[in-house]
């Protein structure tokens, strides 16, 4: 399992990059767009972020624990697993670390901006949507994939929101490392790490060896 662990965060490393450089590209695109604006984008995110994250942590979890075989699983666990993988994993992506680049940088709107709680009605709903697709259609390549880039980008926002007058190229480079640490460990740890510390090495092994 530990094996399996590195090798899925080196796997993800070059991908992880070229979202952290999308997020700078957009940052000098959206650089100047107003706090309430980048807000509004930042909830547009979020929750994709979440329904996203719930989709892959329930599909990598159920797909390796049961093979997803209906009455095989254990619904609990699923949502469970699914909802504390995406809530708990995207709000650590999302805002908290983020929110300690802005304190680090000393930004002046700085705020944590906590979804599940500041819009429950909102966040927590999605990440049972996401638990349920992936209860019908487990997936887990295409979903990733979007899962970082939409991370990247809901980082950027919860950013952007705290911002004060025009960032510097120091600010630039200290963006690109907390948008990079934000989406690598977070992501990779919600999709992959999270729900395979609640699989055997066994049942691991009986999937790999199936596909």
């Amino acid at each position: 399992m530990f094996h399996k662990i590195i090798h899925e965060l080196k796997e993800h490393l070059p991908f992880t990059i070229f979202g952290a450089c999308t997020g700078i590209v957009f940052m000098i695109f959206f650089r100047k767009v107003p706090a309430n604006i980048s807000y509004t984008i930042f909830y547009v995110l979020h929750p994709m972020h979440v329904v996203l994250s719930a989709l892959v942590t329930t599909s990598m979890y159920g797909l390796y624990k049961c093979g997803m075989i209906k009455g095989k699983c254990n619904l609990w666990g699923l949502l469970i697993i699914g909802y504390a993988g995406s809530i708990g994993i995207a709000t650590l992506s999302d805002s908290l670390i983020p929110y300690l680049g802005e304190m680090l940088l000393a930004m002046p709107h700085r705020h944590a901006h906590i979804g599940f709680i500041e819009k429950w009605w909102l966040i927590n709903p999605l990440a049972v949507m996401g638990i349920a697709i992936a209860y019908f259609r487990p997936s887990t390549k295409f979903p990733h994939a979007g899962h970082i880039l939409v991370s990247t980008w809901a980082s950027l926002f919860h950013i952007l929101m705290a911002k004060g007058s025009n960032f510097n190229l120091l600010s630039y480079i200290a963006i690109f490392f907390f948008l990079f640490i934000a989406v690598w460990l977070p992501c990779c740890i919600s999709d992959i790490v999270f729900p395979l510390l609640f699989v055997k090495d066994k049942q691991v092994s009986t999937y790999e060896h199936k596909h």
